[in-house]
Order: C-alpha cells, then sequence, then structure tokens
C-alpha cells in the first residue's frame, strides 16, 4: 500500500474544512514518524482526524510523584524541559494528577509544574485536531504558549513572573494540526508556523513593540538572528527545505529569501552558534524498510554544501528514532533518541475512527561531536512518542 493509498484512509471520516492535500502531507508525516510496534496493539496502527501526534513526556526519575502544582507566579528556576500528557495510553497507565493535554515544564533539579495558562492540545482521536505549542528559551529562564484566556502567544519570564502577551490575536482554530513555536533568547521575538496552512500565515511576532510579520507555512523555525532580522526555517514536506529570509523589518517589506531544496529528506537541527550551519542526518527509512538513518553531516543554509559528514558513535545499537535538537555550544548537538521495534507500513492493518495513545517508554538525549560523530549521555525520559518532547532552545524538524 503507497503512503498517498495509507494517508487517505487515514482521512476518510475526517473534516472537510482543510484542504485534502494539506491534510495529506501532514498525515503522512505523522505516518512516517510512527512505523513502529505498539506491543499488544500491534495490529492496529491509527492515525486519525487530522491530529498530529503530540507531546507525552513523563520526567526522568519517580512518574507517579502526586506532588505536581500548578506553575508559581514567579520565582521558577530555570528548565529542562517540558511535555504533554495525554490520559489514556492503550496499555501502562498515566502519570499521577495526569490533565489530558495539559502542559508540564520541569526545571534542572526536578521539580515539575502544570501550565494552567497554556491551552491544552486535544487529545488524538478523541475531541479533535487542535495542536498547542510551547517553547522555552535557550536559557531555560522563559517560556512561550497560547494563552486560553488572552487567544494569542504569550511569554512568561519564570524567575520574575513577567508576562507579555502578542498584540495580534489567533482564534485556536487557526493552531493547525501540527504547529512549532521558537522564542529568542531575550524572550522579545517568537515565531510560530503551522501545518496545514488553512487561511493564516506563520508569524514572527516582535512582543517589545507590538507588531508582527507574516512568514510562509511548513517551515519549522530553527533559527533567528539576535535582531530578529534574519530567520531559518526547515521544511520536511513535499521535500526537505532550508529557506532563510532577511530584512525582515519592517513588517511591511518583502524581505530577501534564499531557498535550497535539499536532495534527500534530511533530519534538520537547529542553527549553529556561528549563524550559518545546521546538522542534519538523511533519513533513509522507506515503507518497507523504516527506521533507517544515514551519517551525520554539517551543511550550510545558504547553499545546501555538504562541509563535513561523520558516523555517530557511542549510541545504543538498537536505536531507532533520532531528533537534532539544541547546540549545546560550538561542537556539539542535542539528539533525542528512542528505541523501537520497527515494521514495513505494509504490514500494518488500518482501522479508520479509533484513536489509540502509545504506551510510555524510554527516551534518551545525547551530546553528539560533530567533528568526530562520538556521543556521550545527557539525561533519559519516561515518553510515549519523540515527535514533540521540549528542550530549550529552537525546535529541529523530523
Amino acid at each position: 500500500m503507497t503512503w498517498l493509498r495509507n494517508v487517505l484512509v487515514d482521512l476518510a471520516d475526517d473534516s472537510p474544512e482543510v484542504d485534502l492535500a494539506e491534510r495529506t502531507i501532514a498525515a503522512h508525516h505523522r505516518r512516517r514518524l510512527t512505523a513502529i510496534s505498539y506491543g499488544a496493539a500491534a495490529m492496529v496502527v491509527v492515525v486519525a482526524l487530522g491530529v498530529t501526534a503530540a507531546i507525552r513526556l513523563l520526567p526522568g526519575g519517580p512518574q507517579d510523584a502526586a506532588s505536581v502544582g500548578d506553575l508559581p507566579a514567579r520565582g521558577v528556576e530555570a528548565l529542562s524541559h517540558a511535555y504533554q500528557t495525554f490520559c489514556e495510553p492503550h496499555t501502562g497507565k498515566a502519570p499521577a494528577d495526569c490533565r489530558d493535554g495539559g502542559w508540564r515544564v520541569v526545571t534542572r533539579s526536578g521539580m515539575t509544574y502544570h501550565v494552567p495558562e497554556a491551552l491544552p492540545s486535544l487529545a488524538p482521536g478523541r475531541t479533535g485536531r487542535r495542536d498547542s505549542p510551547l517553547a522555552i528559551s535557550r536559557d531555560g529562564g522563559k517560556i512561550a504558549y497560547y494563552s486560553a484566556e488572552e487567544g494569542a502567544f504569550q511569554v512568561r519570564d519564570l524567575a520574575s513572573g513577567r508576562k507579555m502577551t502578542a498584540a495580534t490575536r489567533m482564534p485556536e482554530t487557526g493552531l493547525g494540526s501540527i504547529s512549532r513555536l521558537m522564542l529568542s533568547d531575550d524572550g522579545r521575538f517568537l515565531a510560530f508556523s503551522k501545518v496545514p496552512d488553512l487561511k493564516d500565515p506563520a508569524v514572527l511576532f516582535d512582543l517589545r513593540d507590538g507588531i508582527a510579520r507574516d512568514l510562509p507555512n511548513r517551515g519549522v523555525p530553527i533559527g533567528l538572528s539576535p535582531n530578529g532580522s534574519t530567520i531559518t526555517l526547515a521544511e520536511y514536506s513535499p521535500r526537505s527545505r532550508l529557506r532563510t529570509i532577511s530584512n525582515l523589518w519592517p513588517s511591511s517589506s518583502k524581505g530577501d529569501t534564499t531557498s535550497v531544496i535539499l536532495p534527500a529528506h534530511y533530519l534538520i537541527s537547529p542553527l549553529a552558534p556561528d549563524g550559518k550551519t545546521v546538522a542534519v542526518i538523511e533519513n533513509l527509512s522507506t515503507a518497507e524498510k523504516p527506521c533507517r538513518h544515514g551519517k551525520l553531516t554539517l551543511m550550510d543554509t545558504l547553499t545546501g554544501e555538504k562541509r563535513k559528514t561523520t558516523a555517530i558513535s557511542g549510541l545504543p545499537s538498537d536505536v531507532s528514532q533520532i531528533s537534532l535538537r539544541t547546540w549545546l555550544n560550538a561542537e556539539e548537538v542535542t539528539a533525542l533518541t528512542s528505541s523501537v521495534r520497527c515494521r514495513p507500513a505494509s504490514g500494518e492493518p488500518i482501522k479508520v475512527g479509533v484513536a489509540i495513545e502509545q504506551p510510555y517508554r524510554t527516551m534518551t538525549s545525547y551530546a553528539v561531536n560533530v567533528r568526530t560523530g562520538k556521543a556521550r549521555k545527557l539525561a533519559t525520559y519516561g515518553a510515549q512518542s519523540i515527535v514533540e518532547i521540549v528542550l530549550p532552545g529552537p525546535p529541529g524538524s523530523w
């Protein structure tokens, strides 16, 4: 069965509100990320109602502690990560005090808090297809999220409690089914993009000056210059592409765009500290042979030129999924990994209209030296999916 046929089956019972071509590409992206075994439920793999696989991360360490409280108004230390809880895994149990689709943040010392101000995502297949993203600044001291009360994106300084709300409001229906946020280091700029496109563009917000400018959708924001004048976007469908847009302000300007279509599908890191390089891993997966990856390569964002390629060493032999995340320094990039048993998509019977939340499993982050390829272990988490675990800094693409 081809990926197009698989996706169209997934969409058969979906709402006609969004263009079918847009949903087809988004659903194909989700299917490509979830060609894995689900234990006792392995014979039923479902992506229904156009919903993205959302974050299902549990903190490393005890997962059933009942001491999770709401995020204090101020005085919160820097964060290590954020995650979302979905409360009906098809095997195993949800974490204590689970709030379906609700956001939690975890500090570097391990304190965990609910973020009730952040709009929850809709649970896959049960209640709809809306995604609600969250971002963490590179230093871990600020978060950005969609405020249900304000009907707009909001940035919150965790230590002081100061909040800045985007002057441009956005309806919940404009959040899409796969959405991304990127927060600048100083908390002034916030980039939002989504799939499917719908009728609304992506947006770059200047929260200090209360202005915004449109951006193209589909591009995962992976880097922003300190003055907010140049943004780098990574696109994953229908083809991998790197897009750099400069001269973004004033918002009435068209901006200057450089676009590079890549020859293969790549997993792409956030922008490196030098402002002109990304690390990429070629995704060699096919429908019949999923979860296969190439070597790590450094790539110029403006030309697509490969600068250095090296094999990654130090990862467990059973690692099947990799997501490149935050750069730790000029030579190390974070690789978030998961070890799950993959199987060909042709062996996945489709049952339309039924949602299955994945069981919780172990995921591990590594620091990978882009010069030598050597990986060193950083942290381990309990999670349902690798797709949207939020670490400080810009998101990567998958």
